[in-house]
């Protein structure tokens, strides 16, 4: 929920816009050298010297991309930055630098923002990042939160959606499917408790997949990992629509075709065991849920010794010519044409 009765309620026009950024930002603190000026002029000044810049903008939606009856909103505001620095890292780059643009109507007191802006500045001391400015403006809705995020790379390190080659192997960190299994969860008991405003939901079997919808990590350690192992990807885009969007997409870009195996996919046990209870076939969970903010990349051959065995990382697939299409193979051996079947914003 949005406010508690028994806390205090500070009303946003006490402060007016540059009050009320001056509050909110002042915690922040500068951490690196590119960054000459941050917050407090008309505009940032950033000096990234030889390096390439990357930048990249998301925008989150109340009602849309979120649900404040169980989404906390120091949670909303630590995600707001996650899923932009997981594209920044997909670019396998450094993050350095994001900008954050609110807009809110006047059911939310200022406690509510402190809140958004306390995950803000949890997620930007965690990812050693400098929150450089932004904006706030009124909205007649409800919340929408943009955040903008900065990077740097080498001319030499930049990789791109467009390099995979035939004979790559496919490869993705962590797991897939949790985000998507934990909103199912969150959904259902949402619903329950609009029955039964008393009910207590048991939500301790589901630890694992609800944090990863309300709390993801993006994957600044991927980034270093594959670093220290000397691999650089030939190719690589993060996961936030899905497994099947994303290799589309790579595949497109790289003008190539792809064997991705069912049975390579990693899945937590935990979204197993929920997928089975409520009915849900688990590859399509991993194929079109969304929201993983993993990371998915393409390797040559010559490298898969180098990341062999490790535990963060699993070689799901390898690239074909683009005359062979995009295929999933399943666990029966039979080859089935890759959709993408994952979130898609203006769906009715």
């Amino acid at each position: 929920m949005i406010e508690d009765k028994n806390q205090s309620r500070t009303d946003l026009s006490n402060l007016g816009e540059f009050a009320l950024i001056e509050h909110l930002t002042k915690q922040f603190k500068i951490n690196h050298k590119s960054t000459i000026k941050g917050i407090g002029d008309d505009a940032a000044v950033l000096d990234f010297k030889d390096k390439k810049v990357v930048v990249t903008t998301d925008l989150l939606v109340e009602g849309v991309h979120f649900d404040l009856s169980y989404m906390p909103l120091k949670h909303l505001g630590y995600k707001a930055v996650m899923v932009n620095l997981s594209d920044v890292y997909a670019m396998n780059a450094e993050a350095t630098q994001i900008t954050v643009s609110i807009a809110v109507s006047n059911r939310f007191p200022l406690e509510a923002l402190e809140e958004i802006y306390a995950g803000i500045e949890t997620a930007a001391n965690l990812y050693n990042i400098d929150v450089v400015g932004g904006d706030t403006t009124s909205s007649t809705k409800g919340l929408l939160i943009s955040v903008t995020a900065l990077g740097e790379v080498s001319n030499t390190d930049v990789v791109y959606r467009s390099g995979a080659k035939p004979n790559d192997l496919l490869v993705v960190s962590g797991d897939l499917g949790a985000a998507y299994m934990g909103l199912q969860v969150l959904e259902r008991e949402k619903e329950v408790y609009k029955v039964n405003p008393n009910s207590q939901p048991d939500l301790e079997p589901y630890t694992y997949i609800i944090e990863r919808q309300l709390k993801p990590e993006a994957r600044k350690d991927i980034v270093k990992l594959l670093k220290d192992l000397e691999v650089k990807p030939t190719s690589m885009i993060d996961i936030s629509d899905g497994l099947s969007s994303e290799i589309i997409h790579l595949c497109t870009n790289s003008k190539v075709g792809c064997d991705l195996y069912e049975n390579k996919i990693p899945l937590d046990p935990q979204v197993i065991s929920t997928c089975e209870e409520f009915n849900i076939d688990s590859t399509t969970v991993a194929l079109n849920g969304g929201e993983d903010y993993e990371l998915l990349f393409t390797i040559s051959q010559e490298d898969f010794p180098k990341i062999k065995a490790n535990p963060n990382l699993s070689v799901i697939g390898y690239i074909t010519e683009v005359s062979a299409g995009m295929h999933l193979v399943t666990r029966a051996e039979t080859k089935i044409e890759l959709k993408a079947q994952g979130w898609k914003n203006f769906n009715a």
